[in-house]
């Protein structure tokens, strides 16, 4: 791995010079404090100044719906043609391990095709951030990253440092060299060491992960899972925007006066009620308390025993969008046993006075 240096004025250049060969895909400003990453048309849109974005960046890897394969009684026609070749500039470091689970995910017992050759397409850029009262990172240990990029930008005043991650992010460093700077001074390490320790301070909130698989072992049975369902909207909110929420639906689309079959994919999520359907009309999870539980056991304990991580990465996206505050942080304070300021805990509260 190496690094270098690059002034902040000749970033736009470089950003035009690689969206030469691919879609440029960067964070901007939909409204208020809301982002989006979005295919980048006009450089200006680009605003480095954000915490998340509403969906992650999943989204460019598995979309919300797509084509998966034309059929016929006789044979199949798989399509491919939602891919194309993107780039991904600003993406975070909680952003990037997610879609490092989603990689390790999709490529498990059987390698998911479409993921692969999407990911094959794909450059990631990524981008240093600011925590805010949501962000826990922190406690995931997601905020820093070591994999998973091609480059990756930290912004320090005048300058980025630029880690060059892959043979690839150095083939786009190449396309610009004059504008790289080979010699990153004492002063320039000195101003990150700085720049990182005042950024690991600003965490406001913290989760003891590495207590969450006994905790939910324990409380398996715990009467906040009947809280919790009482309070669910059941959205689907929290699933839509979480980084390694994987679950999807194949849907088989006839139509009339056609010989094939349109066989699409599109996002499910084992929060909402028709997902444990099965033919019969039985439903394994009907309560809202049970589906709850299986999200939180695979957040917290699941995947923690099968990969050793938890299969969140703090980025405070389920904090921010639940509307009755049942996410990941006031669920985790729950099991700790700490007092929860939560409107899911006010509503049972005012319930049983």
């Amino acid at each position: 791995m190496r690094i270098v240096k690059l002034h902040k004025s000749n970033l736009m250049s470089f950003l035009e010079e690689i969206s030469q060969e691919s879609e440029l895909w960067a964070p901007v400003k939909k409204y208020e404090d809301k982002h989006i990453f979005k295919n980048i048309e006009d450089f200006d849109q680009i605003d480095l100044d954000y915490t998340r974005t509403i969906l992650p960046p999943k989204k460019l890897l598995f979309p919300p719906s797509f084509r998966m394969y034309e059929a016929t009684p006789k044979k199949f026609h798989a399509d491919f043609s939602h891919i194309s070749k993107k780039t991904l500039f600003g993406v975070h470091p909680c952003d990037i391990h997610g879609l490092l689970i989603m990689e390790q995910f999709f490529k498990q017992s059987y390698e998911d095709p479409y993921f692969s050759e999407a990911r094959k397409n794909l450059t990631i850029i990524g981008h240093s951030c600011w925590p805010d009262e949501h962000c826990l990172c922190r406690s995931t240990q997601t905020h820093i990253v070591e994999e998973g990029y091609d480059l990756f930008f930290t912004d320090l005043d005048k300058n980025y440092l630029v880690w060059i991650g892959s043979s690839h992010g150095d083939d786009l460093i190449q396309l610009k060299p004059d504008i790289f700077d080979e010699d990153v001074t004492e002063k320039d390490i000195q101003q990150f060491m700085r720049w990182r320790e005042e950024r690991d301070k600003a965490f406001q909130s913290e989760i003891q992960f590495e207590a969450m698989p006994d905790l939910m072992e324990l409380k398996l049975g715990d009467s906040v899972w009947e809280e919790l369902g009482e309070a669910c909207l059941a959205c689907g909110s929290c699933t839509s925007v979480c980084p390694t929420c994987n679950c999807y639906n194949v849907r088989d689309n006839p139509v009339l006066g056609k010989e094939a079959s349109d066989i699409t994919r599109c996002w499910d999520a084992c929060t909402l009620e028709n997902y444990s359907a099965v033919a019969g009309g039985e439903n394994f999870r009907e309560k809202k308390s049970d589906r709850l539980k299986l999200w939180y056991t695979h957040k917290l304990q699941a995947f923690i025993s099968k990969y050793g991580k938890p299969a969140c990465v703090g980025c405070g996206r389920c904090v921010a969008t639940c509307p009755v505050d049942i996410n990941i942080k006031t669920v985790a304070q729950s099991l700790q046993g700490e007092k929860v300021d939560a409107f899911w805990r006010r509503l049972n509260q005012e319930v049983t006075q």
